[in-house]
């Protein structure tokens, strides 16, 4: 007599999985917004830190390489090691996102929305 309500049964469990996948997405913001990933360049004379979601928050300079006429090669060093840093972010994020996802059963290259 209530056979169509076998799918309400259903749908309260894919919901309840959205609210479970929507809690560890925001954990996973909170962990990579906490995770400090470090970037480098010329041999370690310049290091760009920045959290894995990719907000830089600090910069150190190996003081032997300011000299007023390498200027031109301080500031690509300043750039490369910033650009490694945000890489180094990026992969530390799909990293956790393969993470989530491996128990979802989806493939290692499905593309949530977020």
């Amino acid at each position: 007599m209530l056979k169509g309500l076998g799918g309400l049964g259903d749908m309260a469990k894919m919901m309840k999985a959205a609210q479970d996948m929507q809690a560890k997405m925001a954990e996973m913001q909170e962990t990579l917004a906490n995770s400090v990933v470090i970037g480098e360049a010329g041999a370690g004379l310049v290091k760009a830190r920045c959290t894995a979601r990719g907000d830089i928050t600090g910069l150190d300079i190996d003081p032997t390489i300011l000299v007023p006429s390498e200027k031109e090669v301080v500031e690509d060093l300043i750039v490369a090691a910033i650009k490694d840093a945000q890489a180094r972010a990026a992969q530390r994020g799909q990293q956790e996102m393969a993470k989530m996802t491996e128990g979802l059963g989806l493939p290692p290259d499905f593309k949530l929305p977020f």
